[in-house]
């Protein structure tokens, strides 16, 4: 029996709450958020129901990358604090119910990092024990401009070190170079520095970049490629160790059956969760169409996991929206209908928007797409921000568009920190969706507004363990294309969300089948007894949502 076959398997009912300690809330006035600012916070987080604080980057860095240029694996920015106020922050969340993960960055470091200064020294590996930390390569290589990750930044994805005449591998920036994951002795200062936050009070790590540790060979004909998937099982099997109830989930963008042995397939000893990008791509081409059709297809088509696994559900993340699985004509539509403009769009592959900029700001249409999300099989991840319909600022260079700071109130700065603007880390959202018009304040004790409507939905999802756990059925319906009716069902109890993506007002009629003559349906947002007669007739406004849950008539275990 692995361990985890007793564990407590957390994550599958969780809500994650993903935030940048820098951008929350700024408590000693320098312009930076920090820990305490955070700190002050976790009430607010614990009252809207999240369960579990996934925290970006915060160890020590240069910053030319928000934080994932990571410069020492065990300590904390000091712009942030330090570790006594990070313990702090672990107990107050963990008071709370709230489990906290950390970004693991392994891929790469920065160029600061005491291990890359001391690689490039020296290039004979004999003499020097850190060359081979790196991915290093003697000759000249050809074209790879076709590989990089940000094609506006870098034209390859090697570079020429001066010091010593050799290229080093950086699949991102060039101040980012590769980690060799295939290196004992890298591995091993990694799982230490895992083995320190987890003492420390964390519950797991959100993993980075993981397509990329497939690294190719330095050498034509070479067999020193990493083997992702050995690096994960080394990980998984050191966390589980350490702490049997500890969380891995991983930034897997590849395609499902890739996803799959990424979870360690029938053994499931690699990662717990991934994130599911193929199903949000897929929402938002039926968002853009009106049509569930694209959804439910990306739906049915995830594989079946082990018991233990699930999927990451988002709408929005830390990054640019990216649309990279789906093809050139279905990407245009996405564009088209939510990111027109050049400005909007990043890297010809994805959107650097917030979720309410890209439906015009209709509130009916925001709200339809969140219920969608807490509706779906799977572990729903919000970004910061999200709750109250925060916009993004198209000012701001690529991902760093959605990464602006947390609006508490209409205030100076919209609450975030009490510094001058010119000292915030970031601008503040302006135009019609500042902190004048956006804000937590305002929307705090509305019980119309997108804070109080996400807070139900959270709400009801603690409520509904079918919805982290239960088998997704699909069903048929007479309301058209622009319908997605889907039910959740775990022995003898299930939930059936009906969703409309479109304009129109239509009807809506499902089978309540499988839970005998007459089953009880309640409406899980009014708490009214719902007449099935034997089928669920129900009408939808025009981008309407309606929660259900289904019992057989009798039976009292759930209400």
């Amino acid at each position: 029996m692995r361990i985890t076959d007793t564990s407590d398997l957390w994550w599958k009912s969780a809500v994650i709450y993903c935030l940048d300690v820098e951008t929350f809330l700024d408590a000693d006035g320098d312009g930076v958020g920090d820990l305490e600012g955070l700190a002050q916070r976790i009430d607010y987080l614990a009252d809207l129901g999240i369960t579990c604080l996934w925290l970006m980057p915060f160890y020590p860095s240069p910053d030319r990358d928000d934080g994932y240029d990571v410069q020492d694996y065990l300590g904390v920015d000091e712009r942030l604090g330090d570790l006594g106020r990070m313990v702090e922050l672990l107990r107050l969340a963990h008071d709370r119910g709230m489990r906290v993960v950390a970004d693991l960055v392994v891929n790469h470091t920065s160029d600061r990092h005491p291990w890359f200064r001391r690689s490039r020294a020296e290039k004979d590996p004999a003499k020097n024990p850190y060359r081979d930390y790196y991915v290093w390569r003697a000759d000249e290589p050809g074209d790879t401009s076709d590989q990089v990750v940000f094609p506006d930044k870098e034209d390859a994805i090697w570079t020429k070190d001066d010091k010593t005449g050799e290229w080093y591998l950086h699949h991102f920036y060039k101040h980012q170079p590769d980690l060799n994951l295939d290196h004992p002795e890298v591995v091993a200062e990694l799982l230490r520095a895992v083995g320190f936050w987890l003492e420390l009070g964390f519950d797991g790590f959100r993993v980075d970049g993981v397509p990329f540790f497939a690294q190719e060979p330095a050498k034509e004909g070479a067999e020193d490629a990493v083997d992702p998937h050995a690096f994960m099982r080394k990980l998984r099997d050191f966390i589980q160790l350490r702490r049997g109830d500890a969380m891995t989930l991983g930034e897997v963008n590849l395609a499902h059956q890739d996803q799959l042995a990424f979870f360690g397939g029938e053994s499931a000893d690699e990662f717990h969760m991934q994130f599911d990008f193929i199903g949000m791509q897929a929402t938002y081409l039926s968002m853009a169409r009106q049509d569930a059709g694209p959804l439910v297809t990306a739906l049915q088509e995830r594989p079946v996991l082990h018991r233990t696994n699930q999927w990451a559900t988002f709408l929005r993340n830390h990054d640019e929206l990216t649309l990279d699985k789906l093809s050139d004509a279905e990407r245009q539509e996405v564009f088209d209908a939510f990111g027109p403009e050049k400005e909007m769009q990043v890297y010809g592959r994805g959107l650097k928007r917030r979720l309410p900029t890209m439906m015009g700001g209709d509130p009916r249409r925001v709200r339809m797409a969140y219920s969608l999300l807490f509706s779906l099989p799977g572990t729903p991840t919000l970004f910061y921000g999200e709750e109250i319909g925060m916009g993004e600022d198209l000012a701001a260079e690529g991902r760093m568009a959605v990464r602006t700071p947390m609006q508490w109130s209409a205030t100076k700065n919209g609450g975030f920190s009490s510094a001058a603007p010119s000292r915030l880390v970031q601008a503040v959202v302006g135009d019609g969706y500042g902190p004048e018009h956006v804000n937590v304040m305002d929307q705090l004790h509305d019980p119309s507004s997108l804070l109080s409507w996400v807070r139900e939905l959270i709400k009801i999802r603690h409520a509904c363990p079918e919805l982290g756990w239960g088998d997704l059925t699909v069903l048929e319906h007479d309301g058209g294309p622009a319908v997605l009716a889907h039910r959740l069902s775990l022995e003898q109890t299930a939930v059936i969300a009906l969703h409309n993506l479109g304009p129109d007002p239509v009807t809506v009629t499902v089978s309540c089948e499988g839970f005998g003559d007459d089953p009880r349906v309640v409406d899980l947002r009014t708490h009214e007894v719902v007449d099935p007669a034997p089928e669920i007739v129900s009408p939808l406004e025009g981008y309407g949502v309606r929660w259900l849950r289904v019992r057989r008539a009798g039976d009292l275990a759930v209400p």
